[in-house]
């Protein structure tokens, strides 16, 4: 059995939608905090039961049973991400699973200015040290961020963000098929991956040249200072906690973090990536 958490996302549902084409529906189980979220799942075979890592008494019944957990990195923000997802790493040691897999970042570190490479850092160190063969996917920068950005450039003619660098935008359909591949064939990673990328990299400079053609109309990339940036976020009513929490994705991008690439996503994959071009045109295709 082979259980996967946070199927109702971006991430975890593109996973068990891959994995069914490598294994048979009655072999994968999804563990997400609402069954609803399931259901087309639930329909296709697949066992789902609920598991909240945030109560972590549920995580037994949800991963009971497996061979292999794929935990999804919790989507919380601030000091509660990394006890929620060691819970989900003892709950899968505890339930007898033989390897544990974890979706980490390419730019995790102790040393980071981004918060939730912090979190995956951390993280990482307890899967480590769980006593279980685990693998740790190192994926780029999900492309869909780009998506908080483009809709107002298309708006204003303006994208309006602080000093940044290379970002290794990275499709989620590509990072679900390198996942789907790791849980169907066992040795092909083990312990930290290297960076699960595509092969390019876009500043937000290039981000608006190609958003630029894409929208058929001129989009002009704007660099303002981190406190200005700040307080016109605030000002349009993004917490400041969250606007804190951004500007360090930006400083970590000025500083390199994310100007990594690597070939084995593609070599996994067996094809090119998805480019961030692509992803940019279905951000913004009409609804």
């Amino acid at each position: 059995m082979i259980v996967i958490t946070g199927a109702g996302g971006q991430l975890g549902s593109r996973i068990v939608e891959q994995l069914l084409s490598l294994a048979p529906a009655e072999q994968v189980g999804v563990s997400v905090r609402d069954v609803a979220q399931a259901k087309r799942f639930a329909d296709r075979g697949v066992r789902v039961r609920r598991g909240d890592f945030l109560e972590p008494e549920t995580l037994s019944h949800a991963f009971e049973g497996a061979d292999q957990v794929l935990i999804v990195s919790a989507s919380i923000r601030g000091a509660a991400a990394v006890p929620a997802n060691r819970a989900a790493i003892d709950a899968a040691r505890s339930a007898g699973a033989r390897r544990i897999l974890y979706t980490s970042h390419q730019a995790a570190s102790h040393h980071s200015l981004f918060a939730p490479q912090l979190t995956h850092a951390a993280t990482e160190d307890h899967l480590a040290a769980a006593g279980v063969p685990f693998t740790s996917l190192r994926n780029g920068f999900y492309a869909t961020t780009l998506g908080f950005y483009l809709g107002a450039a298309v708006e204003t003619g303006r994208l309006v963000v602080p000093e940044d660098g290379p970002f290794s935008w990275t499709a989620h359909d590509d990072l679900a098929g390198v996942a789907a591949a790791a849980l169907a064939s066992e040795g092909l990673f083990d312990g930290a991956t290297p960076p699960l990328t595509a092969p390019d990299m876009l500043d937000f400079a290039a981000v608006a040249e190609q958003a630029s053609e894409v929208a058929g109309r001129m989009i002009e990339h704007v660099v303002v200072g981190d406190d200005d940036w700040k307080a016109s976020a605030v000002a349009a009513g993004m917490p400041e906690a969250a606007a804190e929490f951004t500007l360090g994705m930006f400083r970590a991008a000025r500083r390199g973090e994310f100007a990594v690439t690597d070939p084995t996503l593609e070599k996994v994959l067996g094809r090119p990536a998805i480019p961030a071009r692509q992803v940019i045109e279905d951000l913004l295709a009409p609804r």
